[in-house]
């Protein structure tokens, strides 16, 4: 994959291209917990035991925090996000088993090339259509080697529903975000209105995410030759409950 090329569909007005990308995303979401993270994929290492010279994919990388981790422990690791601000500084850290490339996952990213392919973080879930869905998982399905696993880490539709807190805001340097949640039928929407410290009326976006259940996911992963393995409630990997668990984190094999 070219580091520089657009690789996003034209013309595409998705609100994910755009807020991802910004520099008010990155600093709403700077303190995630960096130890929880490392000691989930501890605990995902664990339970995959790969073989030393696994090949790993991490679907949605973000600034690439997971994906550095995974070639800490001798993994050869590639990372693929859309947003061009978290590649590039995710590319700070490449070496011989570590590279990032700028790409959007609805569009093919290998053939038979990895082990193990790593959705973290609810990356997934953001498009309008059921269509662009599927075309990730069978994305992730070719790319996957036979008898490769998939790791999808998703929010519990249910639990996130009882919990959701309707408003809030928060200052951070002097920027203040305004959040208010709401869901329809399909749909978590979280509107984020910021008051920036320039001159100028406040900035607005809204984050959207499906509703997906173990039942969509199964669904969906069978369509693509994707068999359910195993489904885990926490980063801890225990059991999942639909109504008490607060993630639905899905293993699943390429048949």
């Amino acid at each position: 994959m070219n580091k520089t090329i657009e690789l996003s569909p034209a013309s595409d007005p998705a609100w994910f291209k755009h807020w991802f990308d910004s520099s008010f995303y990155h600093q709403l979401y700077a303190n995630r917990d960096e130890k929880e993270a490392a000691g989930f994929i501890d605990e995902l290492l664990a339970n995959l035991q790969p073989s030393q010279n696994a090949s790993m994919l991490d679907l949605g990388c973000g600034t690439g925090r997971h994906a550095r981790y995974l070639a800490s422990n001798g993994f050869n690791v590639t990372g693929i996000d859309l947003a061009a601000s978290s590649i590039r500084s995710a590319q700070k850290y490449e070496n011989g088993s570590l590279q990032f490339y700028r790409h959007d996952m609805r569009l093919p990213f290998g053939r038979n090339c990895y082990n193990i392919v790593f959705n973290f973080f609810t990356s997934f879930g953001y498009f309008k259509t059921s269509e662009e869905d599927h075309q990730v998982v069978g994305n992730i399905a070719a790319a996957l080697k036979p008898g490769g696993m998939l790791v999808m880490d998703y929010i519990n539709s249910a639990w996130s529903e009882k919990r959701s807190v309707p408003s809030e805001t928060k200052e951070i340097d002097g920027i203040i975000y305004h959040i208010t949640r709401h869901s329809d039928e399909k749909h978590f929407f979280k509107k984020i209105t910021i008051e920036d410290i320039q001159p100028g009326e406040p900035f607005e976006y809204t984050e959207q995410v499906a509703k997906f259940s173990l039942t969509d996911f199964d669904k969906m992963f069978s369509l693509h030759g994707l068999e359910l393995q195993q489904v885990s409630g926490d980063y801890n990997l225990g059991s999942y409950d639909a109504e008490k668990s607060p993630r639905l984190i899905l293993l699943a094999k390429k048949k």
